[in-house]
């Protein structure tokens, strides 16, 4: 939970210095992760096999980040704690795909 904060920390001081909580309403933030995936998707676009596993790390890390960055953000100004909300989310994932008809299938839920 330190690191989590930490970061969380070093993005609200990176955003106020610039003014830019201004643009950070729920809207925008939710935007912003949409189209830093699309970024992140970009990295994989018309490659397969090995060279899918093989993208280039420094690109890869950079989206991954923005992606992050934005979710946290959104997470935070509603209060949101990142780890109860996966952790439920999981929970919820275990009802919907049990093991014993999901183990090995790519099926969504209503299909298993």
């Amino acid at each position: 939970m330190g690191n989590y904060k930490k970061v969380i920390e070093e993005l609200i001081q990176f955003r106020n210095e610039r003014d830019w909580k201004q643009f950070h309403d729920s809207k925008n933030l939710a935007l912003a992760i949409s189209i830093e995936a699309a970024e992140l998707n970009e990295i994989f676009l018309w490659k397969k096999g090995e060279d899918v596993e093989n993208v280039n790390q420094d690109k890869l890390k950079e989206e991954l980040a923005d992606v992050l960055s934005f979710a946290f953000l959104l997470a935070e100004k509603h209060n949101l704690d990142i780890f109860e909300i996966v952790s439920e989310k999981i929970k919820k994932n275990a009802l919907k795909y049990p093991v014993d008809k999901a183990k090995g299938s790519a099926k969504k839920y209503d299909e298993l």
